[in-house]
């Protein structure tokens, strides 16, 4: 059984810092696009709510952010530790959000859609006071 499991949420200062980790187990994802979204807070509903915030392809060759927060955030991944990780710097009240990890089932090909992701972590809260 596949699963994803994201850690490092929590509560953080304006302009602090946060490193969120998603780690994979049960397949390896060394040859897939991984990818970070998240949900607002008052917003429900499946993952087509999710809003885009970067993926990483199989070896780092190919990267992409939301306009919402390049410049602050950097996706990586140790694909030997089957992990994605995403360092979150100048925090914004406004990124207050539940955050999922993402994973494509497919090897060699990325999206910014949510729905082209075949597996997703239980999610972890990130939460920046105003």
């Amino acid at each position: 059984q596949v699963q994803l499991v994201e850690s490092g949420g929590g509560l953080v200062q304006a302009c602090g810092s946060l490193r969120l980790s998603c780690t994979a187990s049960g397949r390896t994802f060394s040859k897939s696009t991984m990818g970070w979204f998240r949900q607002a807070p008052g917003e429900d509903g499946d993952v087509t709510t999710y809003e885009f915030v970067a993926f990483i392809s199989w070896n780092g060759g190919s990267i992409d952010y939301a306009d919402s927060v390049k410049g602050r955030f950097t996706i990586s991944r140790v694909n030997a530790m089957n992990t994605v990780y995403l360092l979150m710097t100048s925090l914004k009240p406004e990124d207050t959000a539940t955050y999922y990890c993402a994973a494509d089932g497919r090897d060699y090909t990325a999206s910014r859609r949510a729905t082209y992701y075949d597996y997703w972590g239980q999610g972890t809260q990130v939460t920046v006071p105003s």
